[in-house]
């Protein structure tokens, strides 16, 4: 079993704890969200989503979050997973991510979805 995210305790008062297939999601909601500089001894990781939080939306800025969000997942997640397919999408204030992507270690496909008002 795997440390949930984010971190909290169960009905018992533990560390709450998930499995596989919810920790690699989760591990691609913190490298979506985390800023570079962020991590003590990776200041590197990130996507730089959060980072355009005050740049103006628009079909530029998706296009550009996709871009950085997919070598980010390369690089960080490759081993991990799979992408098939992602889609960043600026609508009104808000930017959402959709992917789709294999575990590497079972073949199991999945898909998820992110969003943040901007």
């Amino acid at each position: 079993m795997n440390i949930d995210f984010p971190f909290h305790f169960d009905s018992r008062g533990k560390t709450a704890t998930t499995g596989d297939n919810d920790h690699v999601r989760d591990m691609i909601e913190q490298l979506i969200f985390t800023n570079a500089g962020e991590r003590v001894n990776r200041p590197d990781f990130g996507s730089g989503l959060m980072q355009l939080v005050f740049a103006p939306n628009s079909p530029e800025l998706a296009a550009t979050v996709q871009f950085t969000l997919q070598a980010a997942i390369q690089r960080w997640l490759g081993d991990i997973i799979e992408l098939r397919a992602l889609d960043v999408q600026a609508v009104d204030s808000t930017i959402s991510v959709n992917m789709a992507y294999a575990i590497r270690r079972t073949g199991l496909e999945q898909t998820a979805s992110f969003s943040r008002s901007i």
